[in-house]
C-alpha cells in the first residue's frame, strides 16, 4: 500500500530519452513527490545530480540513452553518494545488464511499458530504510527508553516499510516491524521475544550467503557486514511457511547510551535467482549442462598455477565421438543432441566430484583431472570408453564409441602446449582404429 505522507518527502531525479515517456512519467510523479529533477540522457542526469546531490534522495532511470547510458551514470553517482537508492527503468532482461546492475548496487527495477503504480511502489520500498533513519533521527529517539514512550509513532514507522525491519542491540532483537511478524508465522513482538532468538540465529548455514558462522568469528560483526561488497552482502532466511528466501541486508547504526542497529532485510530472491541462471547460462552448454571453454578457460589457468604451487600431478582427458556425422546424416540432428546428451552423464557418472568436464566441441569433450597422474588418467578414460561401450544410445539402440587422447602436465609444458599433447594423442587414435586411449 502506497504511503503518500512518505512520497510528500521524496527528491527524485529522472532521467529518459524519449520525450513522450519523459514528459507523461514525470508529470505524474510531480503530482505525488516533492521534487523531480529531469534530465534526458545520463551525461545531463549526472550533471543535475552534482548541482543538487544534498536534495536528491533518489535516481529513477532508464537504461539505453545517448552520451552516457544509465548504469553508466548510475556508476558515477554512487562514487558521490555510495548510499544513494536507484531504480531502474528497461525493458531488458539480458545477462550484462543484471550482471552489472547487481554490481553498481542497483536497489531495484521496473519493467517498460512503465506501470506507474509498479514504479511508485518500487520507490516506496528502496526509500524505505533511508526513510525509516530520517524519521528516528527527527523524533531523536534512543530506541530503547523512547521507543516505549512513543510506541504508537514508531509502531507505525516500522509497519509502514515494506521490507522486513528488525532493530536489535548486541544481544537481542528489541523491535521488529508487521513484515517481519509476517514472514516468520508470530502474532506479536512479545510471542517472539519468548524464543530468545539473536537476528543471527536465522541465517541459513549455506555457502555464498553471510551464515551465524562467520558472524561468530568477526571482532566486529558490524563492520564486517559493512565492509562486504554489495553483492556479497545477502543472506538465505527459511520462514515460517518453510520457504526460503533471499535478502540484500542493509544496516544503520544508532550510538546512544547502548549500541543499536537497525536491519532493513530487502528481498531479492526472484533477481538472485536470474543472476544465478544467467551466470550458469553462461557458463555452461545449453545442451549437455557440462563447463563451456569460457568456464573452462578460468578455470584452466587457476588449476595449472596451483598444481605448480603444491607440485600436484594434473591430467588431461580430450576424446570425442566416433563416426558422429555418420549419426546425424542417418539419423538426424536431434537423435545427435540426444547421444551428446546421453554421453555427457555417462562421463559424469564415471569422474570424480573435483573432475572438470567440459563440452570441448561438437562431438568433443575434455576432462581435467587435479592430483591425478597419466596412470590414474588411462584408468578414467578407460572407464569410460568401456561405459560408452556397453550403453545402448537413444530410442534408437545406437552402439556409439569414443577415441581418446590422455596426457599429464610436464614441468617444461605451457597451458597450450599440454592440451595440444593430448589433442595428438586423441588424433592418433583416431588415425589408427579408433575406440581406444592414446597416451
Amino acid at each position: 500500500m502506497m504511503n503518500k505522507e512518505i512520497l510528500k518527502t521524496i527528491s527524485v531525479l529522472y532521467v529518459e530519452d524519449e520525450n513522450d515517456v519523459r514528459e507523461f512519467t514525470s508529470k505524474l510523479l510531480s503530482s505525488l513527490l516533492q521534487n523531480v529533477y529531469v534530465a534526458q540522457n545520463g551525461l545531463e542526469g549526472l550533471k543535475i545530480f552534482e548541482e543538487h546531490k544534498d536534495d536528491i534522495d533518489l535516481i529513477v532511470s532508464d537504461i539505453n540513452m545517448p552520451k552516457m547510458d544509465g548504469l553508466s551514470m548510475c556508476e558515477a553517482i554512487k562514487k558521490i553518494n555510495p548510499e544513494i537508492p536507484l531504480v531502474i527503468t528497461s525493458a531488458h532482461n539480458d545477462t550484462n545488464f543484471l550482471k552489472r546492475s547487481i554490481e553498481i548496487g542497483v536497489t531495484t527495477y521496473a519493467m517498460k511499458p512503465i506501470d506507474l503504480y509498479q514504479l511508485i511502489e518500487s520507490i516506496v520500498k528502496a526509500m524505505e530504510p533511508i526513510i525509516l533513519k530520517r524519521k528516528l533521527i527527527e523524533l531523536n529517539l534512543s530506541l530503547e527508553s523512547k521507543i516505549e514512550q512513543e510506541i504508537s509513532k514508531i509502531k507505525s514507522i516500522l509497519d509502514a516499510q515494506d521490507n522486513i525491519i528488525i532493530v536489535t542491540n548486541k544481544e537481542e532483537i528489541t523491535n521488529v516491524n508487521k513484515k517481519f511478524l509476517d514472514f516468520f508465522g508470530v502474532d506479536n513482538f512479545d510471542e517472539f521475544i519468548a524464543t530468545k532468538k539473536n537476528i543471527f540465529d536465522f541465517f541459513e548455514e549455506e555457502f555464498g550467503f553471510i551464515t551465524k558462522e562467520q558472524i561468530n568469528k568477526q571482532e566486529s560483526w558490524i563492520k564486517y557486514i559493512k565492509e562486504l561488497h554489495e553483492i556479497d552482502r545477502i543472506v538465505k532466511i527459511r520462514g515460517a511457511s518453510e520457504e526460503e528466501k533471499i535478502f540484500a541486508i542493509n544496516v544503520d547504526y544508532y550510538d546512544n547510551k547502548d549500541d543499536y542497529y537497525v536491519f532493513s532485510l530487502t528481498d531479492i530472491t526472484k533477481l538472485k535467482e536470474k543472476s544465478n541462471l544467467l551466470e550458469y547460462q553462461a557458463s555452461h552448454d545449453k545442451l549437455t549442462g557440462l563447463f563451456n571453454r569460457n568456464r573452462f578457460d578460468e578455470i584452466y589457468e587457476k588449476e595449472i598455477k596451483r598444481a605448480r604451487r603444491y607440485e600436484n600431478d594434473l591430467s588431461i582427458i580430450i576424446f570425442d565421438v566416433d563416426d558422429f556425422k555418420i549419426v546425424n546424416d542417418t539419423y538426424g540432428h536431434q537423435v545427435g543432441d540426444e547421444v551428446l546428451k546421453e554421453i555427457s552423464q555417462l562421463m559424469l557418472n564415471n569422474v570424480r566430484e573435483q573432475d572438470i568436464t567440459v563440452r570441448w566441441g561438437g562431438e568433443e569433450f575434455l576432462i581435467l583431472l587435479p592430483q591425478t597422474n597419466l596412470e590414474g588418467a588411462i584408468l578414467a578414460a578407460n572407464k569410460i570408453k568401456t561405459a560408452i561401450n556397453e550403453h545402448s544410445f537413444t530410442d534408437k539402440s545406437l552402439a556409439i564409441t569414443g577415441s581418446f587422447g590422455v596426457a599429464q602436465l610436464l614441468n617444461e609444458d605451457s597451458e597450450k602446449d599440454f592440451i595440444l599433447r593430448a589433442d595428438k594423442f586423441l588424433y592418433e587414435a583416431k588415425k589408427t582404429g579408433k575406440n581406444k586411449v592414446i597416451s
